[in-house]
């Protein structure tokens, strides 16, 4: 029995050393956090989304696979509720689910509408954090 939890060890412990690390922040739109990373010069993301949204979820998968480089350690992810928060949507000019804004602080580097191309999202990406 031992070994068998040995072995079980030593198989969590290697798949945790070689699964790739999520190095972005991710967290719901708040104003003040947004305003301080701003100011910080961080990247950032603004993703509005929605639960139902499958190209939201679509774009979500495509966020994650991009952000395990260590160039996404500092950026931070804001989700905008679609159904909820139309306060913030108006704030961006947002007017539908899966809208996806780029900031290199206060600067908007890019801005995509709907759009599920992994190499598109990167572009995105890649464009708030140089």
């Amino acid at each position: 029995m031992t070994m068998i939890r040995n072995l079980a060890v030593a198989v969590a412990i290697s798949f945790a050393v070689v699964a790739p690390a999520q190095a972005a922040e991710e967290r719901k739109f708040d104003a003040a956090a947004f305003a301080a990373a701003q100011a910080q010069g961080r990247p950032i993301l603004v993703h509005v989304k929605a639960w139902w949204c499958a190209v939201c979820a679509s774009q979500g998968r495509s966020v994650k696979a991009a952000i395990t480089s260590a160039a996404y350690n500092n950026l931070v992810i804001f989700t905008v509720n679609y159904d909820k928060e139309k306060a913030v949507m108006r704030r961006f000019a947002a007017t539908k689910q899966a809208t996806m804004i780029a900031f290199r602080g206060t600067n908007q580097t890019g801005r995509l509408d709907g759009v599920t191309d992994r190499a598109q999202i990167g572009t995105l990406l890649a464009a708030s954090v140089r």
